[in-house]
């Protein structure tokens, strides 16, 4: 059985805060965020609004792809969130 991993970023109502994450349970742990066990800093800054993410089965790919995004500046990231997600909508707002 194949796993799959996903990237995704986070954020604030404002969109002041922007978190890059990892994990093998996307709506588990985007529940886990918007229920206050997502950690300190997305606690503190109210993060749990999902905004983009990527999958793939590799997980070596997925934490390369992680480090790459938590590396670039706030307006590469800005970009890689609005290239797939323009209006900023919550995507996890359905699950």
């Amino acid at each position: 059985m194949t796993k799959t991993y996903y990237v995704y970023i986070i954020t604030d109502s404002s969109h002041q805060t922007l978190y890059t994450g990892i994990t093998n349970n996307l709506p588990r742990r985007i529940w886990q965020h918007k229920n206050g066990q997502g950690g300190g800093f997305t606690y503190r800054y109210k993060s749990k609004y999902l905004v983009y993410y990527a999958e793939t089965n590799d997980v070596c790919s997925a934490i390369a792809e992680e480090k790459r995004i938590m590396g670039g500046s706030r307006a590469k990231k800005i970009a890689l969130i609005e290239q797939q997600n323009p209006e900023w909508k919550d995507l996890s707002a359905d699950w």
